[in-house]
């Protein structure tokens, strides 16, 4: 990740859930947002390393970073104006 901090809009925290919620409240949170603003979410679910990449990848949003830290995991993606 860059040494500057990215800066979030939108924050969705999904810690405790597991396939398939987090990818559908991501999915939901999406919806609502505007084009180009960037949202920050938090899992606990490791299969969000697989499911939230391929979300991204799928829908045409711009994964711009992920991390991990003692079982927690935090994406940061930026919303296309692809998805409909």
């Amino acid at each position: 990740m860059s040494a500057e901090p990215i800066v979030s809009q939108h924050h969705l925290d999904t810690t405790g859930l597991y396939c398939p919620e987090p990818v559908m409240l991501l999915h939901n949170k999406v919806r609502d947002m505007a084009v180009g603003e960037v949202l920050e979410v938090l899992a606990s679910d490791p299969a969000t390393q697989r499911d939230i990449p391929r979300f991204c990848q799928f829908l045409g949003h711009e994964l711009l970073a992920q991390e991990e830290s003692a079982g927690q995991f935090r994406y940061w993606l930026r919303k296309s104006g692809s998805e409909q």
